[in-house]
């Protein structure tokens, strides 16, 4: 059984905007995203009494850390006092990163025609790239390892992985679940729950 978990997507960046694809591409956020930071960082300080009782970890990505650093200020915490663990990085979209799918389908027509029937087990082309399977395989240890309460700040597809691995989501719905970057989601037991 799960620890309590609370997860944050990181806030907006000027790629989210743009529809760029980010994976492992280390972009900062915008004034939007430091925002949402700030806003999640006091839903949190609402919802937890003792937060010297949870964990505080962030992919290594500074758009994760930054939002984390946000978080704990609002919380009236040491904005440095958290962790990151590579795991709960980004997916690599290889070749692709960078790029708006219109970018690359007018750089290379029907190149990305394969990932829509399939967008969960679709590996893009490039070193390293990853499909959403091959991520849930990376971030699975880290939160079967979980052993106290949890702040945990990371990327839409880690949070996706979350919807299959703990909540049961077929491929199709999971790969394609919301994730907001203006909410927390609470992970307790089975249950997934957008606050």
């Amino acid at each position: 059984m799960s620890p309590l978990v609370y997860i944050v997507r990181h806030g907006e960046t000027a790629w989210n905007v743009e529809y760029r694809l980010q994976g492992q591409a280390d972009v900062p956020l915008n004034d939007e995203g430091r925002r949402q930071a700030t806003a999640n960082g006091l839903r949190l300080a609402q919802l937890i009494r003792n937060p010297e009782e949870f964990d505080f970890v962030a992919s290594p990505m500074q758009r994760a850390r930054s939002t984390m650093e946000l978080i704990r200020a609002a919380m009236k915490l040491d904005p440095a006092d958290y962790r990151t663990d590579p795991r709960l990085m980004e997916m690599s979209f290889g070749d692709w990163q960078g790029f708006t799918f219109a970018e690359l389908e007018a750089q290379n027509p029907g190149s990305t025609r394969g990932r829509g029937p399939d967008k969960w087990d679709f590996v893009p082309p490039g070193k390293d790239a990853e499909s959403y399977e091959m991520l849930l395989e990376r971030v699975r240890p880290f939160f079967e390892e979980l052993e106290q309460p949890t702040i945990c700040v990371t990327h839409g597809g880690v949070i996706r992985t979350l919807f299959r691995m703990v909540a049961g989501l077929p491929k199709a719905e999971a790969a394609r679940a919301g994730t907001p970057q203006d909410r927390v989601l609470r992970w307790e037991g089975k249950e997934l729950e957008w606050l």
